[in-house]
């Protein structure tokens, strides 16, 4: 049955595979100096564990310092979740910048963090327990796995080659491809599906409900089964949504590691 085991397994990263909270508040933390320039720049203390606990409102990484902005100035919490678009936009008018320009800077900041000490940065990312093990039995199976990310594919490759995982470049798509992850996986889809020359099975594992639901919403995809990580960077808002879409299987860290069989 094709559900016992997909063709091809479709991971995101950040949140999914990797954990990179630490260096998400750095990076963001220096961009907001260099934009803002703080009588201390050393971070409030508090404020990194603010910035973790609403990571799951960020979509692009420009939001990242004004993010910071924004707990600085105190917004309380319940409103950077619940009307996080429109905040982020006003604070970019009323700085007088694009977002192009602040994710210009932000990634200014992080290529010269890594030109100056790559290990150092590689430090900041924490994989998931069990992810790496249950990666490497990917790699021995039948299933062919891809990395499916917003992220620049070359930090994909130096994260996963330090835990010596080498994936095919052409396993990563990265952001450098400038499409949607529905795009991606239609990509996926007809040209595997060509090659056997029957349809196959594409399962899809991404922690951002809202992507999950894009590509729901594609009927040409009705066959990708998408799984919502519980353990990533959403809310239980999130969780119990997916809990009630038919459409959406809610995943926990524990079921990822076990067969294919028991993912439901």
């Amino acid at each position: 049955m094709l559900d016992e085991a997909p063709t091809i397994l479709a991971l995101d990263f950040d949140g999914v595979v990797c954990d990179g909270l630490i260096e998400y508040f750095q990076t963001a933390w220096r961009t907001y100096c260099q934009i803002w320039s703080p009588a201390a720049e050393t971070p409030p203390e508090g404020l990194a564990e603010q910035f973790y606990r609403l990571r799951p409102v960020i979509e692009t990484g420009w939001e990242m310092p004004i993010l910071v902005r924004s707990l600085l100035q105190n917004i309380p919490e319940a409103d950077l979740f619940a009307d996080w678009a429109r905040i982020a936009q006003q604070q970019i008018q009323a700085l007088g910048l694009t977002s192009t320009e602040i994710a210009a800077k932000l990634d200014g900041i992080r290529d010269q963090w890594i030109a100056a000490d790559v290990e150092h940065w590689l430090d900041q990312h924490r994989f998931y327990p069990g992810m790496i093990e249950r990666l490497r039995q990917l790699q021995n199976s039948t299933t062919a796995l891809f990395i499916v990310t917003t992220k620049e594919q070359r930090f994909v490759r130096q994260l996963l080659q330090q835990q010596q995982i080498e994936l095919p470049e052409s396993r990563i798509f990265g952001k450098e491809v400038k499409q949607p992850k529905s795009q991606t996986l239609r990509f996926l889809n007809q040209k595997f599906a060509a090659k056997a020359g029957e349809p196959i099975a594409i399962w899809f594992v991404e922690d951002r409900l809202k992507t999950l639901q894009s590509v729901a919403l594609q009927p040409d995809l009705n066959t990708v089964k998408l799984y919502l990580a519980d353990w990533g960077y959403n809310t239980e808002t999130d969780r119990n949504l997916a809990h009630q879409d038919h459409q959406i299987h809610l995943l926990s860290l524990k079921g990822f590691s076990q067969n294919f069989g028991a993912w439901g």
